[in-house]
């Protein structure tokens, strides 16, 4: 909200694109902003009307376009205090093209839009307006935002204080809401549900809903010929992050599969938003991107609990941890590490593994001109062979182990707890 309300008033104002997964609260945020915001809104949506389609097919008149969308909204459209939002945008043929018309000739209306499959779309030979549009990037509720949606503003402020000895006596409050947001997830709809009737079984509910809507999206939205291969590789997965090495095998998918026979199917759901593409980097050099073997990847999926009613895990294994489920829950714990640093702006992320040992660090991060290696433990297991070997190596300034043990720096690493891996940028 304070990103759009500063993009508000911007001198230089271009229309802005939210990004972001079906379900993630694109649609709820704009229209929560225009009703916040602005005197009015008009609120159009090209998935539920094939009228509205037609627009932008062969002009680009401004005023005309504005005109159709008074008709269809009923609203009086005054440049000063309208919030004009095109939802589903990738549905109608043209009207991402029209930002740019927005842009140079009308930049004194205030356009927003998003769409779930925007990213799928614009593969389809879109003419995509470059450096005519901004972007925001929306992802499910991390663990400190959770933390807000449950109303323990203290626990969060703790946090952000750093006061680590004060934070170690409420380490109980924290691995138990940490271990309800490994079930319940930041999927918002099954935040407010747990909020509101504090339910597990309603979440899961809701959680399987969502994943029906993404199943259903790959029938109406995919390339039939990939429809198959990609049902095939969401729902590997998890499966694939429950092994003891994480790198995504496409032998895994089906016996004798290989890399030419999904990496459409891979491309469509990271063009979704529903995965995200983790590579290995060769070393921790600067830039990380330099370093990238585009061969060797982790696949992780949009959310933690989403993960979780894939794999149907059962909600007393994690509240309770149960012992049986120690490999998933190493896979969740790094589904869950991966999605917050996800949410931290100015991250490159990808992760290393030795060229001839088995030794591998769960994720290294590229921020303000640093590598910093990060080794994801799920529960107070804290050998650290390979990111001892890493440190040997390359010698980096900073160096994280996350699990469930206590904050404390040693010579050589900063143990930071799960619960509070939001820090760790602060961490200096």
């Amino acid at each position: 909200m304070q990103v759009l309300i500063a993009w508000k008033n911007k001198q230089q104002r271009k229309p802005l694109i939210i990004r972001g997964a079906r379900q993630v609260g694109k649609t709820w945020l704009m229209k929560e902003f225009g009703k916040n915001e602005y005197a009015q809104t008009a609120y159009i949506n090209f998935e539920s009307s094939k009228l509205l389609k037609a627009w932008f097919v062969d002009n680009f008149d401004i005023q005309r376009i504005i005109t159709a969308v008074q008709i269809e909204t009923g609203v009086q459209i005054n440049a000063e205090n309208t919030l004009i939002i095109f939802d589903e945008i990738q549905e109608a043929e043209g009207a991402v093209t029209s930002l740019k018309y927005f842009c140079e000739n009308a930049p004194q209306y205030h356009v927003i839009a998003a769409g779930s499959l925007l990213g799928v779309a614009l593969q389809k030979h879109t003419s995509f307006p470059v450096g005519k549009v901004e972007f925001l990037d929306l992802h499910p509720i991390n663990f400190t935002e959770f933390l807000m949606a449950l109303e323990q503003q203290s626990l969060l402020d703790l946090l952000k204080s750093q006061d680590w000895l004060l934070i170690k006596s409420f380490k109980d409050k924290y691995i138990q809401l940490l271990r309800q947001y490994y079930y319940i997830g930041g999927m918002p709809e099954a935040v407010l549900s747990f909020k509101t009737y504090n339910d597990f079984k309603e979440v899961r509910v809701i959680q399987k809903r969502i994943l029906s809507a993404y199943e259903q999206d790959f029938s109406k939205h995919a390339p039939i010929k990939i429809i198959p291969r990609i049902r095939m590789l969401w729902n590997s997965i998890p499966a694939q992050l429950a092994k003891e090495n994480k790198k995504f095998m496409y032998g895994a998918i089906k016996l004798g599969s290989r890399a030419k026979d999904y990496e459409l199917a891979m491309s469509w759901l990271i063009d979704c938003g529903l995965v995200h593409k983790v590579c290995r980097a060769s070393k921790p050099g600067i830039p990380l991107k330099a370093y990238e073997d585009v061969a060797a990847f982790k696949l992780f999926i949009v959310d933690i609990g989403l993960m979780g009613a894939m794999g149907d895990i059962d909600v007393r294994t994690l509240i309770q941890g149960n012992v049986i489920f120690e490999e998933f829950k190493g896979a969740l714990t790094e589904q869950y590490v991966l999605q917050q640093l996800f949410t931290m702006p100015d991250l490159a992320i990808y992760y290393w593994s030795a060229e001839r040992s088995t030794a591998e660090v769960d994720f290294l991060i590229q921020y303000a001109g640093e590598v910093i290696p990060i080794e994801v433990k799920a529960e107070e297991n804290l050998k650290a062979k390979s990111l001892k070997t890493f440190c040997q190596k390359y010698s980096p300034k900073t160096a994280v182990r996350t699990s469930m043990s206590d904050f404390r720096k040693q010579d050589w690493l900063i143990n930071l707890p799960l619960y509070a891996i939001s820090e760790l940028v602060e961490l200096g």
